[in-house]
């Protein structure tokens, strides 16, 4: 067994134009003084990283390392969930996710998907000149607005949107397996990948390839009523990444799973920083020792009530209380009785 990584921290929700959340330098000493041992870098943002830099110049990765390597911190991953979104958009939400991409690219959404697989090939490059064994993304959804079925679905389009998924990202997850990197498709609301199932179906149509992985994020699966803790069972081979979030559900007389269109203060589910929601950690964190993970437990911080800042700091101690330091002996073994085979047969009447 081996003992988890951690804590670390997706930037994500953090990086902003304010000191000290405005340089890598500045916010690397910034988590490090919070408890963290290393960051997950939004591949998208350039007040971080350059991407194109970090595929291209070793070099450049060398130069980000020792910045972080300054404050005692290291790279968990890179983030692509922005660029993964674009891959695969249904034209309904064309507008809306324009914003995830470079202003010249909007109002083109063949040119923005074009430059989302470009994105995904450079984190590729990038995480193999980091020495990185992962990158995070959402698969994009070209179902979803078709989720419920009213009106009833016409037979083939669930086969259809698969088969049409799997073809715009194979040739992406074979440019992992090339550069030796696992491509971890988060299952999340809003994805075509959102539950167990969903996830099934697009590794059959990707032929179980080798480069298909999952982030495992628990809050999402309660927020659904999902057992994330049989899902941790039962897909633990191809669990890679790690989102450490809380959640809460609480179902009311008027509101459900689908939130009645409420604010996230007020739907019945709704993220919660670590230890203020219903999340069972202590399961997680011995399933995850028990099954080997050897990743990072990456605080994602969302929260529709606490102060980012609070939710870092007793986060990052939340996850440090929580990692198991895995054994390297048997509770049992003073009283071992240092038999041989010859012994054992002799036990055994043979």
């Amino acid at each position: 067994m081996q003992t988890i990584k951690g804590p670390a921290l997706f930037l994500a929700q953090y990086v902003s134009d304010e000191p000290p959340f405005n340089s890598l330098d500045a916010i690397a000493g910034w988590a490090a003084a919070q408890g963290f041992k290393a960051v997950q870098i939004p591949s998208w943002d350039t007040r971080l990283i350059d991407l194109e830099r970090a595929a291209e110049e070793p070099g450049y990765c060398r130069e980000i390392e020792a910045t972080l390597a300054r404050h005692d911190l290291v790279i968990s991953e890179l983030s692509c969930h922005l660029q993964g979104q674009l891959v695969a958009v249904h034209p309904i939400y064309d507008s809306l996710f324009d914003g995830f991409a470079p202003a010249h690219l909007h109002c083109n959404p063949a040119a923005r998907q074009t430059w989302a697989v470009e994105q995904l090939t450079l984190a590729a490059r990038a995480s193999a000149n980091f020495g990185l064994g992962a990158v995070g993304t959402f698969s994009g959804a070209l179902l979803w607005p078709f989720l419920y079925p009213w009106p009833q679905r016409p037979p083939g389009l669930v086969e259809e949107g698969f088969i049409e998924l799997a073809k715009r990202w194979r040739p992406i997850l074979d440019v992992f397996d090339t550069e030796g990197v696992d491509l971890c498709f988060e299952i999340h609301p809003g994805e075509d990948l959102h539950d167990g199932a969903t996830f099934e179906r697009f590794l059959d149509a990707v032929d179980h390839h080798p480069r298909c992985h999952i982030l495992y994020d628990p809050s999402h699966l309660l927020l659904q009523q999902l057992d994330y803790l049989g899902f941790l069972d039962r897909y633990r081979e191809r669990i890679r990444m790690f989102h450490v979030k809380d959640a809460e559900f609480t179902p009311s007389a008027s509101q459900g799973v689908y939130g009645g269109y409420s604010s996230w203060v007020e739907r019945a589910g709704r993220f919660r920083s670590l230890g203020d929601g219903q999340v069972d950690f202590k399961s997680i964190f011995s399933k995850l020792a028990q099954y080997d993970f050897d990743g990072w437990a990456v605080i994602e911080w969302e929260c529709a009530l606490k102060h980012p800042e609070q939710g870092a700091l007793e986060g990052a101690r939340f996850v440090a209380e929580h990692i198991i330091r895995v054994t390297d002996r048997a509770f049992d073994d003073f009283a071992d009785a240092k038999t041989d085979r010859h012994t054992n047969r002799a036990l055994l009447g043979l």
